[in-house]
């Protein structure tokens, strides 16, 4: 069965529900050790800068991807002085419990279990319990080079999709491969054309499946986008996004052989889907130029639950949403609207920091779904 929600459409099925119960926190960045209860709808940290707001956030999505979205090393994840900490999360994933542990001890392996069973791979767990972050750090999607836009789509289709994980990893060692043959080329003064042509069909098997998932998800988030941004701005303005590809105008491999000159002379390959990136517009301008801060933060909330309605038709499970630092440049205006999309049925568990408590209940006391309050200082957590 279809049909229609504020000119989505949108098709009937059975969405699994995903939501954490509880979280337990042991030696974690500097959180000494800690256990919450949440509610299943909304749940709010509030506290100064610096008090452990995002720690918690970090956690949870560290629950979901084995990994933070803070820092690159686990080890940074460790409570400072210490060797050792323990994150614990149990869910209800479609009425039926699911224990999550990740530990990490510096030096040694991480261990993530399920069940108190270890994975043996952690790509075994990627999509187990979808999420979608909403944090300041967004804002390099559109302040960044194409790099951070790529990264951002590869990281959606990777969540579900473990074949086209195998073609970004494959395509990533052919790349190196090619280059290091384009510097050594140049190095001895000889060029072999057996022996590139091994790596441009090897970019070929790989960049053509990656470029085509990647045009397929920006199709298809595009009319959940562009409805997102007009209820979050009240309709005010009119946005893009665009997938641009070397691809659009000629074959991948017709691509390769135009610029392997060029390539010869600059010693790595300038052309691809590596080179490939999302074009973020407002009113037909580039958002970066022409877009205020308060438009560039809606612009990224669309462009997230956008993503979160993809996962949650692709996944048939609701994601968990973090938005850290919610309110930040965003005008009253848009965080009613904002807030009026969060108390509908549309989203499940959703997990909101921000700084200033009373502000926070103020906004969220006219809601009717149910909402626990953390109070955060210096790692400590209470709830109110």
């Amino acid at each position: 069965m279809i049909y229609r929600k504020a000119g989505i459409r949108f098709i009937c099925v059975q969405i699994e529900e995903v939501h954490l119960k509880s979280l337990e926190l042991l030696e974690f960045k500097n959180v000494e050790a800690t256990k919450l209860d949440f509610s299943s709808k909304i749940n709010c940290f509030t506290g100064l800068n610096g008090s452990g707001k995002t720690n918690l956030m970090d956690a949870i999505y560290y629950l979901s991807f084995c990994k933070s979205f803070l820092n690159p090393t686990d080890a940074h994840s460790v409570r400072h002085g210490e060797k050792h900490c323990m994150i614990q999360g149990l869910y209800d994933l479609n009425k039926k419990t699911e224990r999550i542990s990740i530990s990490i001890r510096k030096g040694q392996k991480k261990i993530v279990r399920r069940n108190k069973k270890d994975y043996e791979k952690l790509v075994d767990h990627i999509g187990l319990l979808p999420l979608v972050l909403v944090s300041p750090t967004d804002v390099n999607l559109i302040s960044e080079g194409s790099a951070e836009r790529r990264k951002y789509l590869d990281g959606i289709l990777s969540q579900f999709d473990s074949k086209f994980l195998a073609h970004l990893v494959q395509y990533g060692r052919s790349l190196t491969q090619r280059n290091a043959l384009l510097k050594y080329f140049a190095a001895e003064r000889h060029f072999d054309r057996d022996s590139i042509e091994v790596w441009d069909k090897a970019l070929l098997e790989h960049g053509l499946p990656i470029h085509e998932k990647r045009s397929e998800l920006c199709a298809q988030i595009l009319p959940y986008f562009q409805e997102y941004y007009k209820r979050i701005s009240g309709e005010r303005e009119e946005v893009g996004l665009e997938y641009k590809s070397g691809l659009d105008e000629t074959s991948f491999e017709d691509l390769l052989e135009n610029h392997l000159d060029r390539d010869l002379a600059l010693r790595y390959t300038s052309q691809g889907i590596h080179r490939d990136d999302l074009q973020f517009s407002i009113g037909g301008h580039p958002i970066r130029r022409f877009g205020s801060q308060g438009q560039q933060k809606s612009y990224l909330l669309a462009l997230k639950l956008a993503q979160f309605a993809y996962l949650k038709e692709g996944r048939k499970r609701d994601p968990i949403l973090l938005l850290d630092d919610l309110f930040d440049k965003l005008d009253s205006g848009r965080i009613k609207n904002l807030l009026e999309l969060l108390n509908g049925t549309e989203f499940g568990q959703v997990f909101i920091s921000d700084t200033d408590h009373a502000r926070l209940k103020g906004l969220l006391d006219g809601i009717e779904a149910e909402v626990q309050y953390f109070s955060v200082e210096d790692g400590k957590v209470e709830k109110i």
